[in-house]
This record gives structure tokens, sequence and C-alpha cells, in this order.
């Protein structure tokens, strides 16, 4: 129970409901100072009650049976109240008046917390066994946030039952966090579309009829994803850098430039995670932390010599790892230092590398974009697209190759004026 509740039970005579000279026998129920009444069927007149014990005089003909059903209605209504409270539920007179009477029966209708929480609790224990993702999980939890920070800034409650979601929810929704959390327009959909998730999980547990979010429309708008040219991984690969944090950096993002690896994957290799595969080359293959699909990259020349660089390296030796990584933030700081020394003006994080890789390392030097997906570890194609999409130079390359075949068919086409 949230709290120590105060619970009476009694019976008494309502003297203002009278047959004759006999009184009605009713049943009061007190919790917490608030009563609710119960009238029973019973009628004796008022010289044999006894006040003081609330039961029945023994003089009166009707007295043992009288009694006896007042001990068993309490014995009855004390059960409820010990049951709800056992339970850690707060409970009023008027709910132990209606279990009583058996009314007001009707199962507690899910609300759209208990359908996140439900969902959560369930997508937890599939992490546990490897079946999810721990980021998906957690995207949901702060989901649930958002919508408890949501429920409390627009309408001023904590809960709301899931019969009465609409589609102005969703829409409203939206403009919140694109005004009160500035998140953008891609993030916002993510996170309803979390939420068209658990609803429609709720229609299949039959907690709801429809998923009221059904005709609002997800929509995604790609971002421009920066990537580095050869020259400028070039520039970055053999620049001499004096300073030996930075030139560490340095080493991990050229190789992430070459591997396709995102931070949070390079960061858990282990000393030893290079296999051989069946081509008899060396590979690296990890599930992606981000969606915990296999990601398999056979091992181009520069990436070894990276890797066989750190080999008697401290910090690898020492910490099991195959390389040295730093924390993302103090990375991602070194990376900016590194950019200024190269006289790089874009803004180099940790995954343009990975940007890079599927864009100037691969798709411009004709590798095919299945095969880029698979080496990133997309579930889908699509992903592929979004990240990697084709450099302008790739793009002239392949037409001029195009203008040459053309070219070459016209000329062997015979002369269609001298036919016939």
């Amino acid at each position: 129970m949230s709290r120590n509740q105060k619970f009476n039970v009694h019976f008494y005579l309502n003297k203002k409901k009278a047959k004759k000279d006999n009184v009605q026998l009713y049943i009061r129920i007190v919790v917490d100072l608030k009563r609710a009444e119960i009238a029973t069927t019973h009628y004796i007149p008022t010289s044999a009650w006894n006040e003081k014990q609330r039961k029945v005089k023994p003089s009166y003909s009707k007295a043992i049976f009288l009694n006896a059903y007042i001990d068993k209605v309490i014995n009855d209504i004390n059960q409820i109240f010990i049951q709800e409270a056992s339970q850690g539920n707060t409970i009023t007179s008027k709910d132990i008046k209606n279990k009583y009477l058996g009314i007001d029966e009707k199962p507690t209708q899910k609300t759209i917390l208990d359908a996140l929480d439900y969902h959560n609790t369930r997508m937890e224990e599939k992490v546990k066994i490897g079946q999810t993702a721990k980021k998906t999980h957690t995207r949901y939890v702060i989901t649930k946030k958002k919508v408890e920070a949501f429920l409390k800034h627009q309408y001023k409650i904590k809960d709301i039952p899931l019969s009465e979601l609409r589609l102005r929810f969703a829409t409203e929704f939206e403009h919140y966090l694109l005004t009160q959390d500035n998140l953008h327009s891609n993030t916002v959909h993510k996170y309803i579309k979390n939420i068209k998730t658990v609803l429609n999980m709720s229609v299949g547990l039959d907690w709801i009829s429809s998923n009221p979010f059904n005709n609002f429309r997800c929509s995604y708008i790609a971002p421009k994803r920066e990537v580095l040219t050869q020259e400028e991984v070039n520039k970055i690969r053999f620049k001499k850098i004096d300073i030996k944090r930075l030139a560490e950096v340095r080493d991990v993002f050229i190789f992430c430039c070459y591997t396709g690896f995102a931070y949070s994957d390079i960061y858990k290799f282990e000393y030893d995670a290079i296999t051989k595969g069946i081509d008899g080359e060396f590979w690296l293959t990890t599930e992606r932390q981000k969606t915990g699909v296999k990601e398999s990259v056979p091992l181009l020349p520069i990436a070894l010599e990276i890797i066989k660089k750190y080999r008697d390296h401290n910090y690898c030796i020492n910490k099991n790892r195959l390389l040295p990584v730093n924390s993302n933030q103090r990375y991602n700081g070194y990376l900016k230092e590194i950019a200024d020394i190269c006289g790089i003006k874009k803004k180099i994080t940790s995954h343009i590398a990975r940007h890079t890789f599927a864009t100037t390392i691969t798709l411009s030097n004709g590798v095919p974009i299945e095969t880029v997906s698979s080496m990133l570890g997309h579930s889908s194609i699509r992903t592929t697209q979004i990240y990697a999409k084709v450099l302008e130079s790739k793009v002239s390359e392949d037409v001029k190759s195009l203008k040459n075949l053309l070219s070459q068919k016209t000329d062997a086409s015979p002369d269609q004026s001298k036919i016939g």
C-alpha cells in the first residue's frame, strides 16, 4: 500500500428508513474518514439493537441469524480491504462497497504508460538473451519519458487511458517535441513510430480496438552526410603529427575510414579480435552495438598496417584492446584539433569515417552497393543508400563510360539510308 489507510466497517440502524416499528439495518464502510453505506434487507426494532456492541440483543427472536450475518459481512469486507492492501493498492470506501456488491467490476483500462511499461519490460528481457540491441531498448525508455513530460505539459495529467487516445494526441506530441524539446523532425518521428509500435501491440493484446495513430504519417528527411574526399583522407593519414595523443586518434580515425566501423564498435574490439576468413585473409567481425546486426569486414592493407603498429602498445596489451581508443567525447575533441592541423574545414567526427568508408573508399571505387551494405552491417540496402551517397566524381566517371559505350554502338550500327 502506498500509505497506511484508516479502515473500519460496522453495522448501524438507519432511523430514517423505518417500516412501522422496525428500522432498516445498514452497513457503514469508512476509509480515511470517508464513508460508503450499504442498505441491507433486514429491519429490526430499535429496542433489539445494542448500540455499543453494534449487534442484535440475544433476547431478540432472530438474534442468532442476524448476528451471524453481521459477522460474515464484516469478515468479507475486511478480506477485500486486506487483499487490496497486500497488493500495495490505495482503495476508497466506495471501491470496497462496489467490490462487495459485485458492481463496477470491469477490468481496469490500460493506459499509454501501462502499454509502454509492458512493451519495455519484454524488450529488456530480449536484450538479456541477445535478441534485441540494448540501444533499441534505451530508445523506448526515452520515448516513455517524453510521453510523461508531454502529458504533464499539455494536459496536466500523469497518464491517459488508451481508449481516450486520438490522432490529435500524435499531432500535439509532434508539435511539443519540435517546439519544446527543439528536436529534429526525423528524431520526433522516430519517437512517434515507437509509440505506434506499442499501440499496435496493444491492439494485438485487445487493450484497444484499433491504433489511433494509424493515419499519422511519419516522414524522413535525408540529412546531408559529410564525407571526406580521398585527398582529405590522405592529408590526414600522411600528416606528420608529433603529439602522441593526436597521432593515435588520427590512426584510429583512418582505421575507421578503411573499415567502416562506428566508434561504439571499434571501442570494444579486443586484442585478438582479428580472424581468418574462408579466403585466408584477415577479417574483423562484430555485431553492431546499434542494431545487433552482424558486420564483417575484410581488412585492407592500410587497416592491417595500423593494427600492426599498435601490437606492442601498453594500452592495447594491458586493456586487452585492438587499438588505443579514447572515450567518445575526448576522441571527437581530438579530431577537431587534427582537422585544424591538417587545414580541413569540414567538421570531423567519429561517424564521418563510416560515411567516408561507404562513399570515398568503397562505392566510388566500384564496390557494389550490396557488398558495402553487408560490410556496414545494414539490415536493408535502403539504409546504405542513405549513408553512402555516390560522389559526383563517380557519377561523372560512370557517365563517361556510358558515353563511350553508346559511341561505339553508334559507330558500329549500319547506315539506315542504304537499307532497302
